[in-house]
């Protein structure tokens, strides 16, 4: 357990050394060519470096409800069961046995740094199966993205959930084994079910154009119908009791809607646009991954007020990163593409550089 660093300090620590890395990778875009073997050993030695500090950063940090919300939770979970307690089937059955499992043959610290592995590995796994050996690109962009730290931390299982889905899509010339992951993912987390039906429906009609439109119209939707959307999927007890009630649970307000959030949402839509629209980009798993983020996006748009609606944005939110990233390590777009690499990195992370140093600081 890494108990010599202050609670109050350990997301400071993530995110400065996140900035760090970021505007180092970006200096290297400048110096060198992408795949010069220099740029190539860096990349490969900085990118397994991170992922097993990060795997234990997250992994062994201390218990704490203060700082990690839900984690004392999940704590309390493991020492009820630790001490004997029956299954708790109220509430993902599967994630609950896994609890249950793993309470009887390990401690709670060595039980988090096991949640920290099923959270980070697929995001290895997903960028090391698409790009080969310029990975760590792909997995940089989903450290550095803004619910990245939330979801290891706090709401684990949401965030070993999406994990599972990542993993699943890596499988795509697999089928059997796409399909059982991402049966698993919805195991671990019901609110799955919505990028698994989204993702589904893609192979049915993958059409990048048809869901930009329901992206765009999905907008002025929301503006002008408002609680309107919420009531509607509540009213159809849409996959989880719990997204239901906060659908309309008026107890805690309203959030208003997010313009703000929208505007980060957009970013993954004007690089799919840009890359799919002006430049041509013919790759039907990207066509795959960037449709089902639209569908999935417009979802939480239209219920965009609701209380903890960040819940309803992650289910498309963990694909973000991915989608920016993904035509510049397929295709040649740009003269010193490289460059453009390092700067969309600054720009992506500079989102939730601020949101964590400005925004949730006051």
């Amino acid at each position: 357990m890494i108990d010599f660093i202050p609670l109050e300090f350990y997301q400071y620590y993530y995110i400065n050394t996140a900035l760090v890395i970021v505007i180092f990778t970006m200096l290297h875009s400048w110096v060198l060519e992408l795949d010069d073997y220099k740029n190539i050993l860096y990349i490969k030695t900085i990118g397994y470096l991170l992922l097993i500090l990060i795997l234990l950063y997250i992994g062994l940090r201390p218990v704490s409800g203060r700082y990690f919300a839900d984690m004392r939770t999940y704590s309390n979970t493991f020492e009820y069961y630790a001490n004997g307690g029956d299954l708790k089937t109220d509430k993902d059955v599967f994630f609950q046995l896994i609890t249950k499992f793993c309470a009887e043959i390990m401690t709670v610290n060595a039980y988090f740094l096991m949640c920290a592995v099923l959270y980070i590995v697929p995001m290895y796994r997903v960028s090391k199966a698409f790009f080969k050996e310029y990975w760590f690109y792909s997995f940089l962009m989903f450290l550095v993205s803004f619910s990245f730290w939330s979801y290891g931390v706090n709401g684990i299982r949401n965030g070993l959930a999406t994990s599972m889905f990542l993993w699943a899509i890596s499988f795509y010339e697999k089928k059997p084994l796409m399909i059982a992951f991402m049966i698993l993912s919805m195991l671990f987390h019901k609110t799955l079910l919505l990028p698994i039906l989204a993702f589904s429906l893609t192979f049915l009609h993958n059409k990048s154009k048809t869901y930009l439109i329901f992206w765009i119209a999905a907008i002025p939707l929301s503006i002008a119908l408002g609680s309107f959307w919420e009531s509607l999927f509540a009213s159809l007890g849409f996959a989880d009791d719990r997204l239901s009630g906060y659908l309309t649970n008026e107890s805690a307000g309203r959030s208003g809607f997010r313009y703000d959030f929208l505007f980060y949402s957009s970013f993954p839509v004007i690089a799919g646009w840009f890359y799919i629209f002006k430049k041509d980009f013919q790759d039907k798993l990207y066509h795959h991954i960037f449709n089902t983020y639209l569908i999935t996006n417009a979802f939480w748009i239209l219920v965009i007020r609701a209380n903890f609606s960040n819940r309803f944005a992650y289910l498309s939110w963990f694909l973000m990163g991915l989608i920016i990233i993904y035509p510049l390590l397929k295709e040649q777009f740009h003269k010193h593409q490289h460059i453009v690499i390092g700067q969309i990195l600054v720009a992506y992370f500079s989102f939730t550089y601020l949101m964590f140093t400005i925004y949730y600081a006051r």
